[in-house]
């Protein structure tokens, strides 16, 4: 090849670069400004209740805007159609507990480890087959169902087993194929984030709200108590917030966790978090009440 054509070729090729870095750029601009109009016109961002109990109260549910409930209760979306409020199914992508019914078609070889807290197993995201296994297995049945939201929980389960950089950068990689691979499959999945900061740069523009739980008030699974929170990690998730806001243009909301029967703790918290600009959702430490969260624009 004469060198007037390897230098043509060349600067082929830093073109396409060139087009291929303005593309990501403008792809980048265009849905922080859709996130912002979408948030706009909504007039704020949505309330949120999640309810993992048996039986979901249909009619409390719906003074909020998005109610995650647990698919395995029975609950089916298509026999409580609202135009006012969006059924999120509560899904786990980083554990699985014996109990659900994909739970055996798992291989041994994914399940890197325990978490003796909830009897679940944490599986190893960065599993070739696990992306496609997911979306198949966990939410194309969900999908089918009528379910068009999703609550991605324990995305940062990996942390109990992954003791290394490297290590945690395979998981944090297959977190995001397996959420690249649900919104391939299904475009018009609205997702929420429980947590999940690590790969937030990454798929910022595929989720709908970022949660996380225990800003001021915490539940104690092993010790059975509620908490509360000290002020570090408060501090800590106030500095998350405030980028995922910023950065990302994405609403946030903190679940916070209150005795069902102490309103005084479930009001207070509540302004406290609404005070800070997150959306807030205070309930039982096992969701099996409606809790306390913002009132919907244009309701008592």
């Amino acid at each position: 090849m004469s060198i007037e054509r390897r230098q043509r070729c060349d600067m082929c090729a830093f073109y396409r670069r060139l087009v291929g870095a303005a593309r990501l750029v403008i792809v980048g601009l265009l849905s922080s400004i859709a996130h912002e109009r979408a948030w706009a016109d909504a007039g704020g961002a949505p309330s949120i209740a999640l309810y993992y109990g048996t039986q979901p109260p249909v009619s409390q549910l719906r003074n909020f805007d998005v109610a995650v409930v647990e698919p395995d209760s029975g609950f089916e979306p298509l026999r409580h159609k609202s135009p006012r409020t969006a059924w999120f199914a509560y899904v786990s992508v980083g554990e699985v507990e014996p109990q659900r019914p994909y739970y055996a078609a798992i291989p041994k070889a994914w399940q890197l480890g325990d978490n003796a807290v909830w009897g679940a197993k944490v599986i190893d995201q960065d599993a070739a087959d696990w992306p496609a296994f997911y979306v198949e297995h966990v939410i194309a049945p969900l999908w089918k169902r009528g379910y068009r939201g999703f609550f991605l929980d324990t995305l940062d389960s990996y942390q109990l087993v992954a003791k290394t950089d490297a290590a945690r950068t395979r998981q944090e990689r297959g977190l995001v194929a397996v959420v690249r691979a649900i919104k391939t499959r299904f475009p018009g999945a609205r997702l929420i984030f429980n947590r999940g900061f690590e790969i937030l740069p990454q798929v910022h523009s595929l989720v709908y709200v970022v949660a996380f739980e225990s800003l001021y008030r915490g539940w104690d699974q092993a010790g059975q108590r509620y908490t509360e929170i000290v002020q570090a990690d408060r501090d800590w998730l106030l500095g998350q917030a405030n980028t995922i806001r910023e950065r990302y243009r994405l609403p946030v909301l903190a679940i916070d966790y209150c005795a069902p029967a102490d309103g005084v703790c479930s009001a207070d918290t509540v302004s406290k978090i609404s005070a800070a600009g997150i959306v807030p959702y205070v309930t039982d430490g096992g969701l099996q009440t409606v809790g306390a969260g913002p009132v919907r624009a244009g309701e008592q």
